[in-house]
């Protein structure tokens, strides 16, 4: 029996990966209500997305076989200075590549490196249905719950496609202590 061992590869995302990256965001955002986008964003405007990002925060490609299945990004949490030890954490895989443990190796490789910048709190923003349809399911509140993540809000009927409302809401997961005197961030740029 010949068994062929796959080659996982996580690194930095590149510019030049946008048009891979944009294939498997267009998916979410065509045929899913995971992204509350009703338009594909040209790939321009994903290129400025991914460099807002990347000014400040990892922005990660897990590759399989030199192929990439998926990326992972952290950016701002509301984005004020008091809110610096705390981040919103995004994550896509391609959509034949799901539940094969990729997301789970990609979102421990970004949290490390949110964890070495001093960030303190992840959030995750999750569109979620009351019931679930062929348009969105539980599924990746379900995958930040196996990470540690936990619900701690919930917006109802505040996301509306393919001619129905969604709800969405926040997950939290904390992975550094909260001190009296918190030592500043680093931005992810100035640790590599």
């Amino acid at each position: 029996m010949d068994s062929k061992i796959s080659e996982i590869n996580i690194r930095n995302a590149d510019i030049i990966d946008a048009d891979r990256l944009l294939k498997i965001y267009a998916y979410y955002v065509m045929n899913t209500a995971i992204s509350f986008e009703y338009e594909v964003p040209s790939i321009s405007e994903f290129q400025n997305r991914m460099r807002d990002k990347m000014k400040k925060y990892p922005y990660i490609v897990i590759e399989k076989d030199g192929i990439v299945q998926g990326y992972a990004y952290a950016g701002a949490f509301v984005g004020r200075a008091a809110y610096n030890w705390s981040c919103e954490t995004t994550i896509y895989l391609d959509h034949n590549a799901r539940k094969c443990g990729l997301g789970r190796k990609l979102y421990e490789a970004l949290e490390a490196k949110i964890k070495e910048m001093g960030v303190l709190n992840l959030y995750a923003c999750i569109g979620y249905p009351e019931t679930e349809d062929e348009y969105l399911d539980k599924n990746s509140a379900k995958f930040h719950e196996h990470l540690g993540f936990t619900k701690v809000g919930e917006f109802h009927k505040c996301g509306y496609k393919f001619g129905r409302w969604y709800n969405m809401i926040w997950m939290e997961k904390i992975i550094g202590e909260h001190e009296a005197q918190q030592p500043k961030i680093k931005y992810y740029p100035e640790l590599r």
